[in-house]
């Protein structure tokens, strides 16, 4: 399933710990509108401007953030963040573009 013209739902909900766990990371259809806007919002403007966009965390069930010490209460449960990076891009010129350019909850840059 496609959530913008780039991203697909297998690509927000990947997780080796949840497959390896069977912990069932599948959203719901609130979270899966809320994956859309991420992916129409933020990510595909991103990847529009940087090209590659490499996601190395999406949509995280309450179950899959409590497995990986994370909590249940995160924007990844709520199907509201995503962290990614572009391949090539430095995080902080990456935030900066992010910041001057696009409409965002939390913006937070990890080196």
């Amino acid at each position: 399933m496609n959530l913008s013209r780039n991203f697909t739902l297998s690509e927000l909900t990947k997780s080796d710990t949840a497959i390896r766990k069977g912990i069932n990371n599948n959203p719901n259809a609130e979270q899966i509108e809320k994956l859309k806007a991420l992916c129409e919002n933020i990510l595909q403007p991103v990847r529009d401007h940087f090209g590659r966009v490499k996601i190395t965390s999406g949509f995280r069930s309450v179950e899959l953030c409590m497995a990986i010490g994370s909590s249940a209460n995160s924007q990844h449960a709520k199907a509201e963040a995503a962290d990614f990076e572009c391949v090539g891009v430095d995080n902080a010129e990456l935030a900066d573009w992010i910041k001057d350019n696009l409409s965002y909850d939390l913006l937070r840059v990890e080196s």
